[in-house]
């Protein structure tokens, strides 16, 4: 079995957990490979790495098993992007505070790489936004598993955002940006902006605004089979898109198309996994805040 681990910036807070890690996967004869950041990392920390291999030409994402996705739910969004149309299977091993996406616990690493040798998991589908642009953004890494955003960069004055779906006229956005959320991404930027939760598996993008001028302007969930497209207009000259946590400017005569991509993330969920459990947990439902 190969398998690649990947991680950002790993706090030493964590390094008797990472170290736990490198010697289980060791025990069960894994063949190790660390992504260059998962290396610049271990480095920093001097962890004693025992017997790796960096990913590169000679082995790539396409021969690896699994991905170890080690960190928060931003590490594992990267981890996306690090997989790409591979679409290997990817384990999200929590470091950080969330975990809506990685959802392994560190102190449940034992158990997780000894359910992985032995079968005992479900691969979870996640759907993906792509996004086309009328010049090149992103390096070509033009996806991501949370969200879409155009927001305004450089004024205080709002934007407006002409938005069509399927080329028919849908509304004309006064805000500070607008969020293209997929279901993953319905729990973060969306919802702190209004949105509605959607479940993994609905086949939805969910539209939502970010401080729009017309109080009367609500989110809204359109088919993920749809093509969203928009014209900005704006006083400032640049303006803001992101796809999850990476950003670039544009201007206004740049054309973008959102749809969803032809090929999805692969979460493995182990035995016992269970989604409204987490939403439960991290959102404090059925807790009697008062106290």
């Amino acid at each position: 079995m190969n398998i690649v681990l990947h991680g950002i910036n790993l706090q030493k807070e964590f390094l008797p957990y990472i170290e736990q890690l490198i010697g289980i996967l060791s025990s069960h004869g894994i063949r190790t490979f660390f992504t260059e950041n998962f290396t610049k990392s271990i480095k920093k920390l001097q962890v004693p790495a025992r017997s790796f291999e960096i990913l590169g030409p000679e082995m790539g994402m396409g021969e690896m098993d699994f991905v170890l996705s080690v960190g928060g739910d931003g590490t594992l969004l990267d981890t996306v992007i690090q997989v790409g149309r591979q679409q290997t299977p990817i384990v999200g091993i929590n470091t950080g505070r969330m975990g809506f996406l990685a959802t392994v616990a560190k102190e449940n690493i034992q158990n997780a790489i000894r359910n992985l040798v032995e079968g005992e998991f479900a691969l979870e589908s996640r759907s993906l936004v792509t996004l086309e642009a009328s010049r090149p953004v992103f390096n070509g890494m033009n996806f991501g598993l949370n969200e879409f955003t155009i927001h305004k960069r450089d004024t205080s004055s709002m934007i407006i955002l002409h938005t069509y779906i399927d080329g028919q006229y849908l509304n004309s956005y006064w805000a500070d940006g607008l969020i293209v959320a997929t279901p993953t991404g319905s729990t973060g930027y969306s919802l702190s902006c209004g949105g509605p939760l959607i479940t993994p598996g609905a086949r939805n993008f969910v539209i939502t605004p970010v401080s729009p001028h017309n109080l009367n302007v609500r989110p809204i969930v359109v088919p993920d089979e749809s093509v969203i497209s928009f014209k900005i207009e704006g006083r400032s000259e640049k303006f803001l898109i992101s796809l999850d946590s990476r950003s670039t400017a544009i201007d206004a005569s740049v054309e973008l198309k959102l749809k969803k991509a032809d090929f999805s993330a692969r979460l493995v969920k182990f035995l016992g996994y269970n989604y409204f459990d987490t939403l439960r947990q991290k959102l404090n439902w059925g807790f009697d805040m008062r106290n």
